[in-house]
C-alpha cells in the first residue's frame, strides 16, 4: 500500500482543513515546495497536493507552486481542487502531474468522466468526498443526492481507475479511517482505492493495509507527528 503526505495549499500555504470548514484552518508551512521536497526526503512514494482555493473557486489559483512541486521533485503527484475543465486537465497534465483528481464534475457530468478517462487512460482519479451515505461537492459545502457505492461502480465504468474515498466527518480529526466503508468499496468496485480523511498513527496504516487497498493519503497526522515517515517505511 502507498501512503500518500497530503499538501493542501491555500493562500500560498500549506495549511491544513478540519472537517473541510474553511474556518477551521490551520497552516503549517509557508512553502509547500519545501514541503514537498521534504517528504521525499522522507522516503514518500508519492504525494497528494489539493488547490483548496481551487477547489472553493473552481479555479486552479495554485498552479504556479504545483508546477513548481512538479520541477522540483522526482516522485508522481496527484492534484486535486476545483478541476471542472478539460483545460485545466491538459495544463496541469502537461506540466507534469501523474494524476489529475476530479470532484464536483464528475458528480455533476458523467459524459465528462467517461470522454477524459479515455483521452487520459489512468491519469483520472475521481475523489469520493462522503457525508455519511452520500458525495459531497463544492469544497464540501454541498450534499448531493448521489449515493456512494453505486457511484463508484458507474466510475469504474467509466474509464476511472483510482478513487479517492474520505469520510469527511473524520477528515482532520485524527480520529481514525472509515474501515467498513472501506472494505465495502474495495470489495464492490475493482478500482484502485485511496483512503483518506482520520489517520491518526501506525495502527491506522496497519488496519488499512489489512483491507488491501491500494493507498491511504495522511496529512493532519504526519504534521502533528502523530505518525511518522519512518514508522510507515519500517512497517
Amino acid at each position: 500500500m502507498i501512503v500518500l503526505p497530503a499538501i493542501d495549499i491555500k493562500g500560498g500555504k500549506c495549511v491544513r482543513l478540519k472537517q473541510g470548514i474553511l474556518s477551521q484552518e490551520t497552516a503549517y508551512y509557508d512553502d509547500p515546495v519545501a514541503v514537498a521536497k521534504m517528504w521525499e526526503e522522507k522516503g514518500a512514494e508519492y504525494l497528494h497536493i489539493v488547490d483548496l482555493d481551487g477547489a472553493f473557486s473552481g479555479n486552479q489559483v495554485n498552479m504556479n507552486i504545483i508546477e513548481q512541486i512538479t520541477q522540483s521533485v522526482s516522485i508522481p503527484i496527484e492534484v486535486g481542487g476545483g478541476i471542472r475543465t478539460k483545460e485545466a486537465i491538459e495544463k496541469y497534465i502537461n506540466i507534469g502531474v501523474s494524476r489529475v483528481i476530479l470532484g464536483t464534475k464528475a458528480v455533476e457530468d458523467n459524459h465528462f468522466v467517461k470522454e477524459i478517462s479515455n483521452k487520459y487512460p489512468g491519469k483520472i482519479a475521481v475523489s469520493i468526498d462522503a457525508k455519511g451515505d452520500y458525495v459531497a461537492i463544492k469544497g464540501w459545502v454541498e450534499t448531493s443526492e448521489v449515493q456512494v457505492l453505486p457511484f463508484c461502480k458507474e466510475l469504474y465504468a467509466s474509464g476511472v481507475e483510482t478513487i479517492i474515498y474520505t469520510d469527511i466527518s473524520r477528515d482532520g480529526m485524527l480520529s481514525g479511517p472509515n474501515l467498513g466503508m472501506l472494505q465495502q468499496l474495495n470489495e464492490a468496485v475493482d478500482a484502485d482505492i485511496i483512503a483518506s480523511g482520520g489517520v491518526a498513527n501506525i495502527q491506522n496504516i496497519k488496519d488499512l493495509i489489512q483491507l488491501d487497498l491500494y493507498g491511504a493519503i495522511t496529512g493532519k497526522a504526519l504534521y502533528e507527528g502523530t505518525l511518522t515517515m519512518e514508522e510507515i517505511i519500517t512497517l
